[in-house]
C-alpha cells in the first residue's frame, strides 16, 4: 500500500459546500475528503435528460440513472445530504451548441461549456439556495489565492489527468467560490483512497466520452437530431477535386483517418467551409498555424499588463503541449502569435493561456491565466477553400 497522499489546500475552510457528484470515483473522493475535514457537505447530482442504456453507462458515460444511483449510495455511505437536480433544459442548450458548432465548420468543446454554464454557474445558484458558500468538484486542478484574495488556478499534480485546461472559460467570480480537493493527488492515489474508504466507485472505470454522446460517435447525435448537413467536395490546397463527401460536419481540423481519399502521402483536414460544402485536405505542414485569434477572452486572477501585450504558453486542445507565444489583447479579443507553428488548430476549441514563469510554490507553465475561444487562425498556404465575401 502506498503512503498517505498530501492533503490538498482549500481556498475555503468552513461553511457548507455542495459537491457535484457524478457517480464516479473522483467526485466520490472529493466528497469523502471534505467530510473527513469536518465540512457540512451536500451531494448534488446533475441529471442531463439523456437516456443511456445501462450497459453503455456502466462503461462509458456519466449523468445516467446508474451514475445517479452510485452517487446517491456514496452519499448515504458518507452520511451526507443528497439531491438530484434536473438540468435537462440546460443540457439541451449545450447539445444545441454542440451541433451548431459542427454545422459552422468548428470543433465544439462541450466540457468547457458545461463547466462555464453548469458546474460553475447553474450549480452555484443551487448551492446558494441551499445556503452553501462554495461548490466542489472532482477536477484534477488546484486552487490558490492572490494576496488580495483573487482565485488562482494551477495544473493538477497528476499531469496525465490535469483538467485545468477545461476551466479557461469559467468566470473568476465563480472560481472564487470553487474548491478542487483532488488537485494535489494522482489518480492512483485517489483510487487507493476510495478503496480504503469503502466507496463503491473505487474501481469504476473512468468516463472517457461526452456525457450526451455515450456511443463516442458524435455523428450519431447529428443523425438523431436530424441536423442539416453541408455535402460537397474534397479538394486539395491547389483546388483539385479529390472526391465527394456527405457533409462538412463529418470532419474536424487535423483529421487524418476516414477521409475517403487514397493518396501516396498522409493527408489532413486543413480547412472546412460549410457555406460551399468544401473540405480542404493537405499535408502536415499545410495543417499548421502560426497565429490564432481568441474570442470572449476570460482572465482568471490576472490583469493584462499596460500596453496590452504579454508572453504566455498557449494550449489549443485538451491533450496538447502548450507553445510559448506573444499575446496581444484588444478588449475581449486577443491575437496570439506562436513561437513555432502549431498543428491542427481547430476553431471552436479553447485557447488556454498559462504563465511562462515560475512564481511562489508553482513552476513555469503551472498557472492558468485564462483563455478564449479560437476563432480566426493562420491557414498558411491554404487557398483552395472559397469563402463568402465579408458583409
Amino acid at each position: 500500500m502506498t503512503s498517505q497522499p498530501p492533503s490538498p489546500a482549500s481556498p475555503a475552510a468552513s461553511g457548507r459546500v455542495v459537491v457535484a457528484m457524478s457517480g464516479g470515483v473522483d467526485s466520490s473522493v472529493a466528497a469523502w475528503h471534505l467530510v473527513r475535514e469536518g465540512r457540512d457537505v451536500v451531494g448534488l447530482f446533475m441529471r442531463n435528460g439523456v437516456s443511456v442504456e445501462e450497459a453503455e453507462s456502466a462503461k462509458k458515460s456519466c449523468c445516467s440513472s446508474v451514475d445517479a444511483r452510485d452517487a446517491r449510495m456514496v452519499a448515504a455511505h458518507l452520511g451526507i445530504a443528497f439531491q438530484a437536480v434536473d438540468l435537462g433544459g440546460e443540457f439541451s442548450e449545450v447539445i444545441r451548441y454542440f451541433i451548431s458548432e459542427y454545422q459552422r465548420g468548428r470543433t465544439p468543446n462541450p466540457c468547457a461549456v458545461c463547466n462555464r454554464d453548469l458546474k460553475f454557474d447553474a450549480l452555484l445558484r443551487f448551492a446558494t439556495e441551499l445556503g452553501a458558500t462554495s461548490v466542489a468538484t472532482g477536477h484534477y486542478a488546484r486552487m490558490r489565492r492572490t494576496p488580495d484574495g483573487r482565485p488562482i488556478v494551477l495544473r493538477g499534480v497528476d499531469r496525465t489527468k490535469d483538467q485545468s485546461y477545461q476551466l479557461f472559460s469559467v468566470a473568476e467570480e465563480n472560481l472564487a467560490r470553487t474548491e478542487l480537493p483532488l488537485g494535489e493527488w494522482t489518480k492512483p492515489q485517489v483510487r487507493e483512497l476510495a478503496d480504503r474508504a469503502g466507496l463503491r466507485t473505487a474501481s469504476k472505470p473512468d468516463s472517457q466520452e461526452i456525457c450526451f454522446v455515450p456511443s463516442n460517435d458524435y455523428r450519431n447525435l447529428l443523425r438523431e437530431h436530424d441536423a442539416a448537413l453541408h455535402p460537397g467536395k474534397l479538394v486539395d490546397t491547389a483546388g483539385r477535386v479529390l472526391g465527394d463527401h456527405p457533409g462538412t460536419e463529418w470532419f474536424t481540423i487535423g483529421q487524418r483517418r476516414g477521409l475517403g481519399v487514397a493518396a501516396g502521402v498522409p493527408l489532413f483536414v486543413v480547412d472546412l467551409v460549410p457555406s460551399t460544402g468544401t473540405v480542404v485536405l493537405g499535408g502536415r505542414e499545410e495543417c499548421e498555424s502560426s497565429w490564432i485569434e481568441l474570442e470572449e477572452l476570460n482572465l482568471i486572477g490576472f490583469d493584462v499588463p499596460r500596453g496590452g501585450a504579454f508572453r504566455a504558453a498557449c494550449q489549443v486542445r485538451y491533450h496538447h503541449e502548450p507553445v510559448p507565444a506573444l499575446v496581444e489583447v484588444d478588449g475581449s479579443r486577443a491575437h496570439v502569435t506562436f513561437d513555432q507553428p502549431v498543428h491542427a488548430v481547430a476553431p471552436g476549441q479553447g485557447g488556454a493561456l498559462y504563465a511562462l514563469e515560475a512564481d511562489g510554490d508553482w513552476g513555469a507553465g503551472e498557472r492558468l491565466l485564462g483563455g478564449g475561444w479560437i476563432g480566426a487562425r493562420d491557414t498558411g498556404t491554404v487557398s483552395a477553400a472559397p469563402r463568402p465575401s465579408p458583409e
